[in-house]
């Protein structure tokens, strides 16, 4: 299947997964829009990782010569200079998501990027050929960023701080519009607030306790020991080594708001138990994509829904707070805000080692194994 056929089925992806997140979130999910005419990219064909079938790293291909699809008038095609390596990316290769995926194969994986305009659709306005860029694509994006040029709607990406590289750039966006999602569009925090961040040493975590600290929220957050002082620099008033406290003696008082970015039982037992009344609780481990996979989408998306409505009543009832499964929007107010941050110095996300996209399975390999903590950066000549 090449990837101009695919896109229909991807729109059809997006469809799903808006539905389903409307579903999960009590929101209404809109209807596409009618069939919109295309312009022809200035690429026809470039370099791109291929995921042919899900598996380990080895399952990663690098060819040459892949299609580029014409630009709808809403998209731009970026010249990738640095694309980061995410959870989700693992994940999917590993077959999460399987039930959407399966039948849209090959897939790119891949969602940050940082580059170049290098040619844009008929109806962008606030973009143009040349300008260094960076953004994310949603996460049910078929064709990804793993390639020399990536295409991305005009909402998902806006100007590149000017003070950070590429790669720098690379792994603030899906990272930061997560925490964003949660925090701001969801809790919708605002100054003098408390807001409790449990794994605060991973990505979206170290985000949004930026994120929270830049709102003037007193940030409090759990994470390994090797993350302690990086939390206390970026503003957290507190942070708790769950390795070696107990995180219910360690810390104390109520919070507005819990963004919980492990999902387990007991983390979701703990940051409930933080709450204030009328508080949020934020968990990034939803169960739709994994009922999805184990059931189907027919059976597993219902199923999905019941348990987030059983869990957000019984929650409202008995805590009398409100229980979010948050994910990655687009947001182009919010990824505005990020780079504005991030070009005042109050936003980063540290690179802990970067390889070029040809070593792209050892990349992974580096990921799966845990023989990197940080962010992995995947860089495109």
């Amino acid at each position: 299947m090449s990837f101009s056929q695919s896109r229909g089925f991807e729109n059809a992806a997006r469809r799903i997964t808006a539905l389903a997140d409307g579903f999960l979130n009590c929101k209404c999910a809109g209807e596409g829009s009618l069939p919109l005419p295309h312009s022809r990219s200035i690429a026809t064909s470039c370099r791109a990782v291929l995921l042919p079938r899900f598996g380990g790293p080895e399952a990663l291909v690098l060819r040459d010569n892949v299609e580029v699809p014409d630009l709808k008038p809403n998209e731009v095609l970026v010249r990738a200079r640095a694309v980061s390596i995410n959870p989700l990316d693992t994940r999917m290769r590993s077959g999460y998501g399987r039930s959407i995926f399966e039948p849209l194969l090959p897939l790119i994986l891949g969602r940050d990027i940082s580059g170049e305009v290098a040619a844009v659709g008929a109806s962008v306005r606030s973009l143009t050929v040349g300008q260094e860029v960076f953004g994310a694509l949603h996460p049910t994006a078929v064709r990804g960023t793993y390639t020399d040029y990536a295409i991305l709607s005009e909402d998902e990406l806006t100007q590149k701080p000017e003070s950070i590289t590429h790669e720098e750039a690379s792994v603030i966006p899906f990272a930061a519009l997560t925490a964003w999602r949660a925090l701001k569009s969801t809790a919708r925090i605002s100054e003098g607030q408390r807001v409790l961040v449990i794994g605060g040493g991973g990505a979206v975590g170290f985000a949004a306790i930026q994120l929270a600290v830049a709102n003037g929220c007193q940030v409090v957050t759990t994470c390994g020991s090797q993350s302690i002082d990086r939390a206390l620099a970026a503003g957290a008033e507190q942070a708790v080594d769950y390795t070696t406290e107990d995180i219910e003696l360690a810390i104390k008082g109520k919070f507005d708001a819990v963004l919980d970015t492990i999902g387990g039982p007991e983390t979701e037992r703990i940051g409930i138990s933080f709450l204030k009344r009328g508080g949020h609780y934020m968990t990034l481990q939803g169960e739709a994509a994994s009922l999805a996979d184990r059931y189907g989408l027919a059976v597993g998306l219902p199923a999905a829904t019941a348990m987030l409505l059983k869990k957000q009543f019984q929650y409202r009832y008995s805590h009398g707070i409100e229980y979010f499964w948050t994910y990655m929007r687009a947001d182009s107010e919010g990824l505005v805000q990020i780079r504005r941050l991030s070009e005042a110095g109050r936003l980063h996300i540290p690179v802990d080692k970067t390889f070029p996209i040809t070593q792209v399975r050892e990349a992974h390999e580096a990921k799966e194994r845990k023989q990197i903590p940080g962010k992995v950066v995947l860089e495109l000549d």
